[in-house]
């Protein structure tokens, strides 16, 4: 069953205009939305958009119930082309919840879990691209071990990259099952509470799925996107993507850099966005019912010009 991480927090954050348009960037299966949805009147609006087809079936019930919700089955970094085609100029928000959703990690044939055997997708778009199993059968020690050392931040990259490259001359890796178990044989050191191959299927998860990629490119035209006031509301689950938004948030608040001593004005200094409070974790509460957030962190700007 999946739950909704930081669900109140993030929506309350969201929402500053009951009659504004706001975007779901990571729709799931719609808990923020359907939330979202109750903080706006008749004259609101909301755009769902999500990569997986199974987020789509959500989707569909909820437009067909709702018409104030609309939704797109892409990537959210896709917004500005969907800006294009609706009838607003910008909108009031933008929430993004990044990562895995829970049903996704505990559906087997959807291959992101070394927890259950499966097929090697990895994919949260399943009706298109290309698979881990794809990726991994070409790919060669060099390009594997960047993605591991990068995405997954895994000290051994080159080691484990050169045994799935051995192990695939021998049999094709088409299964989480292998993968999991070539990772944990070639991981000469495992982490305390933490499976051998959790960083590996992570940082191949990123690279097929271009979670970086599509995250750097919606924070670079988020501005473009919101009003005057409006709010970018992001809830990451690892170090990679907290650093980026963190990164963001922080330059786009500073505003131009100079160096010290320049005589300038506040207003030269190109201050775009505001910081709306500290990064939010979830409470221990929280936590003890759902083990996966423990590791979530929220963060929000809101544009100022």
């Amino acid at each position: 069953m999946h739950q909704t991480v930081l669900l109140r927090e993030a929506v309350e954050a969201l929402v500053t205009a009951p009659s504004g348009a706001y975007v779901d960037g990571t729709f799931g299966r719609g808990g923020h939305s359907r939330f979202l949805l109750d903080q706006l009147d008749d004259n609101g609006h909301l755009l769902g958009v999500d990569k997986d087809p199974v987020a789509c079936e959500c989707a569909a019930q909820l437009s067909s119930a709702d018409s104030r919700f609309s939704f797109y089955h892409g990537s959210f970094a896709d917004l500005p082309q969907q800006l294009q085609l609706m009838d607003i100029d910008a909108f009031d928000g933008i929430l993004l919840d990044l990562g895995v959703s829970s049903p996704q990690l505990d559906e087997a044939d959807r291959g992101f879990s070394f927890m259950s055997d499966g097929p090697l997708d990895m994919r949260m778009d399943i009706s298109s691209g290309e698979t881990a199993a794809q990726w991994l059968s070409y790919a060669d020690t060099t390009a594997i071990a960047e993605v591991l050392k990068e995405y997954g931040e895994e000290r051994f990259a080159k080691r484990i990259a050169a045994a799935i490259v051995k192990a695939r001359e021998v049999e094709p890796l088409t299964t989480t099952a292998q993968l999991a178990k070539v990772v944990s044989e070639a991981n000469p050191r495992w982490e305390r509470h933490k499976h051998p191959a959790t960083r590996a299927f992570q940082a191949i998860r990123i690279k097929v799925n271009r979670e970086l990629e599509d995250l750097g490119d919606l924070l670079a035209c988020s501005l473009d996107m919101l009003k005057v006031g409006g709010r970018l509301v992001v809830i990451s689950f690892h170090s990679l993507e907290d650093r980026m938004v963190k990164r963001y948030m922080r330059d786009m608040a500073r505003g131009e850099q100079l160096p010290a001593g320049v005589p300038v004005t506040d207003a030269a200094l190109n201050r775009r966005m505001k910081l709306v409070g500290k990064a939010t974790k979830a409470s221990d509460a929280e936590v003890d019912e759902n083990v996966r957030s423990r590791s979530a962190v929220m963060r929000v700007a809101e544009k100022i010009a």
